[in-house]
């Protein structure tokens, strides 16, 4: 087999997702559906998402950074990176001040007419936009391509799916109970059943009362909450240790989770980003649906 072949063959193996189709030797799509095209391995990135970064450290490519936006905290060397703006607004003097050969971009966050600047000036944009736990693995073998590490990648996701799949397994056919994540207070939000959070509560065997709101993260009236009564809320609050969205609850003691004491605040990063940790923030989650069935 010539060496052309072999590349070929190494990156369609690692890049059968619908996020991440190998078009030619050193081209990938990202979620936009834009071929992203690096002669070399990237060895100078910018992450301009908290989770964007988190999934490049899974990818064996934290080294590689030199840059990233605000809120990259995780793991804690990410926490000394120079900072080159929040999600809504990034500052393009200083991504190319640090001449990066890759950024990668968030859909959810950033701001496509800004980034596409980029590509202009010669700095190659990889868009990430995880939907399912299979994106999120997609997305870091992905990178581990970009970025010189595949094989690291593949072990990587593969584990992360592996753990997955036996949450599944143990959690998914336990006696449904019906859930209200609460992404927020004022104004009240939630997630529709596209939104991972909704896909970690199926795995724990439970059901989002709000599955088939048409947004991605729905605002809410309290009188919808109610009338959909669910047996359990979820929430991460504002931290771990500040409990008072989930206590303004208990001034409708009608409610079927109020009733049942199945109130739950779970760790603030584990469910909300979309990285690798979201195996100990649906484990946790499933934990806590087993718990609230016993209280039912």
């Amino acid at each position: 087999m010539s060496k052309n072949g072999l590349t070929t063959m190494v990156f369609l193996l690692f890049l059968l997702s619908p996020a991440s189709v190998v078009a030619q030797p050193g081209c990938v799509h990202d979620a936009l559906g834009r071929e992203v095209c690096l002669d070399k391995p990237a060895g100078r990135i910018v992450s301009l998402s908290p989770g964007a970064t988190e999934l490049i450290f899974s990818a064996g490519a934290g080294d590689a950074l030199v840059g990233a936006s605000a809120w990259s905290d995780y793991p804690p060397e990410a926490r000394e990176l120079p900072r080159v703006g929040n999600s809504d607004r990034v500052d393009l003097e200083a991504i190319l001040a640090l001449e990066p050969d890759l950024v990668v971009g968030w859909t959810d966050g950033n701001s496509r007419a800004q980034l596409d600047r980029l590509p202009e000036l010669g700095v190659p944009v990889f868009w990430l936009a995880p939907r399912t736990f299979e994106d999120i693995a997609a997305a870091v073998k992905t990178l581990g391509l970009l970025t010189g590490h595949p094989e690291l990648a593949e072990r990587q996701a593969r584990d992360f799916l592996a753990g997955i799949e036996a949450l599944q397994s143990r959690h998914g056919a336990s006696e449904p109970v019906r859930v209200f994540y609460q992404v927020w207070d004022q104004p009240l939000m939630t997630v529709n059943g596209e939104e991972l959070i909704s896909k970690a509560i199926q795995v724990c065997g439970g059901t989002n009362v709000f599955t088939d709101l048409p947004r991605l993260v729905p605002r809410l009236s309290v009188e919808t909450l109610l009338a959909a009564n669910p047996e359990v809320i979820v929430t991460a609050g504002r931290g771990e240790a500040d409990q008072s969205w989930l206590e303004r609850w208990r001034d409708y003691p009608t409610l079927a989770a109020v009733a049942s004491d199945n109130l739950f605040l779970v760790s603030p990063d584990l469910l909300q980003r979309a990285t690798f940790r979201m195996l100990d923030g649906t484990r946790e989650l499933c934990d806590l649906l087993e718990q609230a069935r016993a209280r039912l």
